[in-house]
C-alpha cells in the first residue's frame, strides 16, 4: 500500500529516493498504468517518486543532432509539438491516437514504453526513428537502444524501483528522410490496435536507400519487419516494389489470435495494405522535406 508521495526537485533526488527506499518506491510520471496496476493489486509500493516536478524532464529539445523528449512529457504535448511536427510526423500521428484526450493529457511518452506493451503506439513509432533511452540510476547514466528495453510482452527492462528513464532522443531528420504511422482499430472503440506499423524512409532520388519498418504486436516489444527492409534497401520507390515488401512483411508477422485484437488470420490479410500505406505516406513525408 503507498503510504508516502514525493517530488523531487532534481533526477539526482530522484534516484536517491528510490535507493533509500531499497526496492519499496517507484517511479511514476503520468501514471495512467500504473494506478489502475496498484489498485488492481498487479503492482506494490511504498513509495511513489513523482517526476513531474523535475523542469528538465518536461522539454522537448533539439540538441546535438538529436531531438530529445523528458520523462514527463504527455502524449498531448508530443502531437502539437513543432519538433516533433517536423522530424518525426510518425510519432506525433501515433500520440493521437492514445486512448481518450484525458489519457493524452496525463500519460507520457516515455510510460508508453516502460509498461512494456509491444504494440504501445509512441513505441511503435519511436521504433522506426532509430531511439535510445537515458537511464539514470545512483551508478550514473548508460544509454539504451529502445528495442533493448523489451523483456518479454507486457514486461520491461527497466527496473522503476531503482532505474530512472529521464529521456528518449532520435535523430533528427534530413532532407529525403520521412516517417509515418498507422494502426487498425475496431471502429474506434477499443484503446488498443488491432494491429499498429510504423516506417521511416530514406530517399536518393526514386530509390530507396534504407528503410526501417516496424510491425506491431508480434512480439516483444517492437518488431523490424527484416526481409522486407533488406528488400526495400536500394530499391526503386514504386508502386511495385512498396507491394511486394508489403507481402514480406509477414514473414515478421506472428500474429497470434485474440478476442480483443482479432484473429491471426484476419490481421495476416490485412497487414500488407497497412505497409503498403504507411510506406507511401513516409515517402510522401521524405519529398516533402
Amino acid at each position: 500500500m503507498v503510504q508516502n508521495y514525493v517530488f523531487p526537485a532534481t533526477v539526482s533526488e530522484a534516484v536517491t529516493f528510490l535507493s533509500t527506499n531499497r526496492g519499496k518506491a517507484r517511479i511514476i510520471a503520468g501514471g495512467t498504468d500504473l494506478m489502475l496496476e496498484l489498485q488492481d493489486g498487479k503492482n506494490t509500493c511504498d513509495v511513489l517518486v513523482d517526476l513531474t516536478q523535475i523542469a528538465e524532464l518536461k522539454n522537448i529539445t533539439e540538441e546535438n543532432g538529436y531531438i530529445r523528449i523528458g520523462a514527463s512529457v504527455t502524449h498531448a504535448q508530443a502531437a502539437k509539438s513543432d519538433l516533433i511536427l517536423k522530424h518525426a510526423p510518425a510519432l506525433a500521428q501515433a500520440c493521437r491516437k492514445v486512448g481518450s484526450l484525458q489519457i493524452r493529457n496525463m500519460g507520457t511518452i516515455v510510460g508508453n514504453i516502460v509498461t512494456g506493451n509491444p504494440a504501445a503506439d509512441a513505441a511503435v513509432a519511436l521504433a522506426a526513428l532509430e531511439t535510445t533511452a537515458e537511464v539514470t540510476t545512483l551508478e550514473g547514466m548508460q544509454s539504451m537502444p529502445l528495442e533493448d528495453m523489451y523483456a518479454g510482452v507486457c514486461l520491461s527492462c527497466i527496473d522503476s524501483c531503482c532505474q530512472v528513464v529521464t529521456h528518449v532522443k532520435f535523430p533528427v531528420k534530413k532532407k529525403n528522410q520521412g516517417s509515418a504511422y498507422l494502426r487498425m482499430e475496431q471502429r474506434k472503440a477499443l484503446a488498443l490496435p488491432m494491429l499498429n506499423v510504423s516506417a521511416m524512409v530514406s530517399l536518393s532520388g526514386d530509390t530507396f536507400e534504407w528503410v526501417r519498418l516496424i510491425v506491431a504486436p508480434v512480439g516483444a516489444g517492437p518488431q523490424h519487419a527484416l526481409d522486407a527492409e533488406e528488400f526495400l534497401k536500394g530499391s526503386a520507390v514504386s508502386e511495385a516494389t512498396i507491394v511486394e515488401a508489403g507481402k514480406l512483411a509477414r514473414n515478421q508477422a506472428m500474429f497470434r489470435s485474440s478476442a480483443i485484437r482479432g484473429s491471426k488470420e484476419y490481421r495476416m490479410g490485412v497487414l500488407p495494405v497497412f505497409v503498403e500505406r504507411v510506406l507511401h505516406a513516409a515517402v510522401e513525408d521524405a519529398r516533402k522535406a
